[in-house]
């Protein structure tokens, strides 16, 4: 099976954990976009009713197109539930995101969620975190010096660009710096309290201590994880 129809298979499985009425967040990625793709079938051929909250721009177009309805993360209480993907998942649960851009986003609108699910193919497990490059937000004035600085302690930044060579812009208007770490990051926790410190960095791809469940799709079939 191939790495797109292992990405609809969990899709499709993680949209049955959404039940009427619910307030769900939705991440961002290619995983996600057959999640939605799912979520809007549900709606309109089981009358399921529920409140999108968005992650990104990308997702709320998608969202939108399929008629699936929206409100920012503060026009509600609390989201019920939020379905994310996910770049890299150790084994002890913690997890890099941000390869999309949307780190920001996801990252705050699964604060206030009840419960929180990454769905993942099996590429995506491994033993420990920082193979897949650390996204870093970073406000644009002074993201230079805060380059500079990464570099001196050695975790190879790079900016992220668009194809065009024009600097990668998220949807808050910041830039990425993606952190190619050579060996895998010992002490996520200290790192990322190192990375929150630095003056002009807004957030860090760690999630950590954050998911409850993982659903992997994998060639023999659905896997779920439970980390709590």
């Amino acid at each position: 099976m191939n790495q797109d129809a292992l990405k609809k298979q969990v899709g499709i499985e993680a949209a049955r954990h959404i039940k009427n009425d619910m307030i769900v967040g939705l991440g961002t990625g290619s995983t996600v976009a057959y999640l939605i793709d799912e979520i809007a079938r549900r709606i309109k051929e089981e009358k399921l009713t529920i409140t999108g909250v968005s992650t990104s721009n990308a997702t709320s177009k998608h969202a939108k197109k399929l008629g699936i309805p929206l409100k920012t993360i503060d026009e509600v209480d609390f989201v019920d539930l939020t379905i994310d993907g996910a770049d890299e998942i150790s084994a002890d649960f913690q997890g890099i995101k941000g390869g999309g851009g949307a780190l920001l986003f996801e990252k705050i609108v699964a604060n206030y969620s009840r419960k929180y699910i990454w769905i993942v193919d099996e590429s995506k497990l491994v033993d420990k975190i920082g193979n897949f490059p650390l996204p870093i937000e970073v406000v644009v004035y002074g993201a230079k010096q805060i380059y500079k600085i990464l570099e001196n302690k050695g975790y190879h930044p790079q900016f992220r660009y668009k194809k065009n060579k024009n600097f990668f812009v998220t949807d808050n208007g910041n830039f990425i710096i993606d952190l190619h770490l050579i060996d895998p990051i010992k002490d996520p926790t200290a790192l990322g309290g190192e990375l929150k410190k630095m003056v002009g960095v807004i957030e860090h791809g760690l999630f950590l201590n954050m998911v409850d469940t993982v659903i992997i799709g994998t060639n023999t079939g659905i896997q779920v994880l439970n980390a709590t």
